[in-house]
């Protein structure tokens, strides 16, 4: 169900907690001044702001103890951060065709599938599949016409060909109008380039949870404890997979803004698409960071571990971090537009509910800006 990676064994390692700081763009903090920065690099820099709220640094309690928290969100532990800017919104339609029309850039769903790369995720013997599958494509979400079984996602997600970020449906759909609709059927490779040229990076899981968390520490929801409901973020309301009321007057993603921010002004941290992060996937990834902290101590900056392993997608080489859950979350299903909630994917990966927004480590704002 995924596109080819490179493959990589499960193997025990510390997750990293580093102190993330570019030298030339150095956080101020109440003992440290910031040296200006150069004519050309400080417009670079402003350019590279627009559109981005600052997070102000600080502590938070990583994962959750909820009864919809899964295993991957344990332990609780704390964590300390600097701060740093993110994109008030997922990135858009607009904004992707914007990088694309200035470097040309292809998307992974965009290229045929390299079948040696394929077979290194497959049984050994298994044959080469028809050249018709192997074309450019992606996964869309298909709704069937009645219940099915939850555990079986191929029953609602179809490999299409000819789906990708100008096609989010398949080749007969398009994102006229869509403008402000956040970019689907991005891969992790995607994502990366659009913030390497945009001067950004996606952020880290641990910032990203801060982030949604809007300074609301330990709750269950970016808005409080709160269940959620229609009017908060863009979910499934009805039965999933087969039947979706649109509630919240959307059946698939919303354009962003569309609801209210966070506390730190950011929108659709819960739900609309899911969003990369910089880190690679594990399961136990908590325990193995707080397995030789100091009780009580914080983690500070995680930048997550070296290597990766999703028990859910074992035969995938490599997984990244997604968070924010999207617009087919649903309590009898996923329950991962909590900001706690994690899940794994493959870095070739990209599905009509898969997007990105990114991070800039920058001094904070002056004079009111930001």
């Amino acid at each position: 169900m995924h596109r080819p990676v490179h493959a990589v064994h499960f193997e025990t390692d510390d997750a990293c907690c580093t102190r993330v700081v570019a030298p030339a763009v150095r956080l101020q903090t109440v003992q440290d001044e910031t040296p200006p920065l150069p004519d050309d690099k400080a417009d670079a820099m402003k350019a590279s702001l627009k559109g981005m709220v600052w997070v102000p640094g600080g502590s938070f309690t990583m994962g959750s103890d909820d009864p919809l928290a899964r295993p991957d969100e344990q332990p609780m532990h704390p964590v300390k951060l600097d701060g740093f800017w993110m994109d008030a919104t997922e990135v858009t339609n607009a904004q992707f065709s914007a990088f694309v029309e200035a470097t040309g850039y292809i998307t992974v769903a965009e290229r045929p599938i390299e079948w040696e790369e394929l077979k290194k995720q497959v049984p050994p013997g298994t044959p080469k599949p028809p050249d018709e599958v192997l074309k450019p494509g992606s996964l869309v979400f298909t709704p069937p016409d009645h219940p099915v079984d939850l555990h079986r996602f191929d029953l609602w997600w179809q490999w299409t060909l000819g789906a990708d970020w100008r096609h989010p449906e398949g080749p007969n759909s398009s994102i006229e109008g869509r403008a402000s609709h956040p970019v689907v059927h991005i891969a992790h490779e995607d994502a990366t380039a659009y913030a390497k040229w945009a001067n950004k990076r996606l952020p880290t899981e641990a910032e990203w949870e801060y982030a949604a968390r809007g300074g609301l520490d330990g709750k269950v929801n970016v808005w409080g404890d709160a269940p959620v409901n229609a009017k908060r973020c863009n979910t499934w309301q009805g039965h999933f997979p087969n039947e979706n009321t649109a509630e919240d007057g959307f059946v698939g993603a919303a354009p962003v803004r569309s609801f209210a921010p966070n506390g730190y002004r950011l929108y659709d941290m819960a739900g609309n698409v899911w969003e990369w992060c910089s880190d690679l996937y594990r399961a136990d990834a908590y325990g193995v960071r707080t397995r030789d902290l100091t009780p009580g101590a914080a983690c500070w900056n995680p930048s997550g571990p070296s290597r990766s392993f999703d028990p859910r997608n074992p035969d995938a080489p490599t997984s990244y971090v997604q968070r924010g859950g999207s617009f087919l979350c649903n309590d009898s299903y996923c329950a991962s537009y909590r900001p706690s909630a994690r899940m794994g994917c493959p870095p070739d990966t990209g599905l009509s509910h898969v997007g990105f927004r990114c991070v800039v480590t920058a001094p904070p704002p002056s004079n009111g800006d930001g």
